[in-house]
């Protein structure tokens, strides 16, 4: 295993317990605000790895994203990192 995967748990809306697994963290230096992009390791009816996207704060509490302008953010800096993987 890969000892640079951050493997964390969250609990949803129905008391759930779910592993979840950090795919990228990223700050913006414009706004000081942090974020992660993260799988369940679940998929979508297509077939698709579906991923998540929140802010973190200090304590590492996600936040859910509800700006528009901050998700075209995540989504811009995914693809840039995804592109530098490739």
């Amino acid at each position: 295993m890969d000892e640079n995967i951050l493997i964390f748990q969250i609990t949803d809306e129905n008391g759930k317990t779910i592993d979840c697994e950090e795919l990228y963290s990223f700050k913006n230096e414009e706004t000081g605000k942090n974020y992660m992009v993260y799988t369940d390791n679940t998929e979508d009816e297509d077939g698709n790895t579906k991923i998540y996207a929140a802010i973190y704060d200090e304590n590492h509490t996600l936040i859910p994203i509800k700006d528009d302008e901050e998700w075209a953010f995540v989504e811009e800096t995914v693809s840039l990192l995804e592109e530098e993987n490739e």
